[in-house]
């Protein structure tokens, strides 16, 4: 029934697809009659991301929840808008901030600012951040926007100036600085969202332990819900199914193949060169290096 529901969200409107979200919660939550509110109150589950890190995959995990408690089916994202500028996003995050109520589960590509970070530290949250190996993320940039997101407001930019998928990917290293455009290397691009890895009330997730490692990684996932959500009538082996048998490749369009260091493929020496120049150190205290012969 619930599938069956699901397919009625309407995407075209989006006061009719919170008008469903919400119908949506209400029927999840009678599917759990009499389960105990855990008693610092029911959290809002949020996911954190850097742009083409494994989004789609944390929320997929995320939303495993709503099938062992009463949390909302679906995932919220919230502040994206491909054709917007960065403040438009950010008042769009503002105000979609405030829409959030108790077991919602929504995701953001949020940078660790100060401000965000005191947002999150709030009792109402229980917080999600995904890593990923920034030389991935290059080459998942480079290819979403220009193959895969066509209403990206960088498309034009990377189809009509760019002419190779060398050139796009250098770009996505470097950024885009032009008159018309801008948009963050991926230097400046890890470094906004870094903060989030030390943040005591974030626990953080590696993209390639999804992949190489899931058991023991959703394991983490599931504990770190369950030190929280101390009321559910289910196992922790029950929640790891649940959060396992969410994920569905099929249904984002980057999490393409699943696989880890797909930058070998792709980085000619000259990309190697300059990624090390600007961010080999970064990738060293990340962990995906020790040093920079690679």
């Amino acid at each position: 029934m619930k599938k069956f529901i699901s397919k009625l969200i309407p995407h075209e409107s989006p006061i009719k697809h919170f008008y469903w979200y919400r119908v949506l919660s209400f029927l999840n939550y009678l599917h759990f009659p009499g389960i105990k509110k855990p008693d610092a109150g029911w959290p809002i589950l949020f996911g954190i991301s850097i742009p083409k890190s494994g989004t789609h995959l944390l929320s997929q995990i995320l939303a495993g929840f709503s099938k062992v408690a009463p949390f909302a089916p679906n995932v919220q994202f919230i502040g994206l808008g491909q054709t917007l500028n960065r403040q438009q996003r950010q008042e769009k995050l503002e105000k979609e901030f405030t829409s959030l109520r108790p077991l919602d589960i929504a995701m953001a590509h949020l940078v660790s600012s100060q401000k965000e970070m005191e947002r999150i530290r709030s009792p109402r949250f229980l917080s999600y951040f995904i890593l990923r190996d920034p030389r991935d993320i290059v080459v998942s940039h480079a290819l979403y926007v220009s193959e895969i997101r066509k209403e990206h407001r960088l498309h034009s930019y990377y189809s009509d100036n760019l002419h190779s998928l060398d050139e796009r990917l250098m770009t996505s290293i470097k950024g885009v600085h032009t008159s018309q455009e801008s948009a963050r290397g991926i230097a400046r691009q890890i470094e906004v969202h870094m903060d989030w890895l030390d943040h005591p009330d974030v626990h953080s997730i590696r993209f390639e332990d999804l992949i190489h490692d899931r058991y023991n990684s959703l394991g983490k996932i599931a504990d770190y819900f369950l030190k929280r959500v101390d009321t559910l009538p289910v196992t922790r082996e029950d929640v790891i199914k649940q959060l396992e048998l969410s994920i569905n490749p099929s249904q984002s369009l980057t999490f393409r193949s699943g696989k880890t260091g797909e930058w070998k493929k792709h980085f000619t020496e000259e990309h190697k060169k300059v990624f090390k120049d600007i961010a080999g150190d970064m990738l060293i205290s990340l962990g995906y290096e020790s040093d920079n012969d690679w």
